[in-house]
């Protein structure tokens, strides 16, 4: 007997939304790369909604260099100000100069740990973590692990 598939609400009936949920939300990731991109997509989503991100994406991935963290390592007053007059990503001085400056700690992680894959999963023993709330309600706004985290990525 299969069980029925229950879906979230929130990718609505947006192709983009429902794509990166049946393709990419919640799917574990051990490439670096891919871990990076969405470090950077999701400090710009800060105070926006997902879809505006998802639209920009393309956007994002060329003015970040592929999201290469040694190259954005490098970028300078004039790469921010290019950003600043770009229109395909979200133009937020602070967010760009954050991903500037996290460029350098995640390559720092990647140089003491071996990975960022490697760091990001101790926090979980390297497994996935299967929660079973019913509601958004019950989706806490914090875990230890998180906590956990969030304190080591200061």
């Amino acid at each position: 007997m299969s069980q029925e598939k229950i879906w979230c609400s929130w990718p609505g009936e947006n192709e983009l939304m429902i794509q990166y949920h049946d393709k990419e939300w919640g799917v574990p990731i051990h490439e670096d790369r891919k871990l990076f991109e969405f470090m950077v997509l999701d400090s710009f989503q800060a105070g926006l909604s997902w879809q505006i991100i998802l639209n920009k994406r393309n956007g994002f991935r060329s003015a970040f260099a592929e999201f290469n963290p040694v190259i954005i390592a490098l970028f300078g007053k004039r790469d921010i100000e290019n950003m600043m007059n770009n229109k395909t990503i979200i133009r937020n001085q602070l967010k760009i100069k954050a991903t500037i400056s996290n460029s350098k700690y995640f390559l720092n992680i990647q140089k003491e740990f071996g990975s960022f894959d490697s760091f990001i999963w101790q926090f979980t023993d390297g497994k996935i973590i299967i929660n079973k709330w019913e509601t958004t309600g019950h989706i806490p706004v914090s875990t230890p692990e998180s906590d956990t985290m969030s304190k080591e990525l200061k």
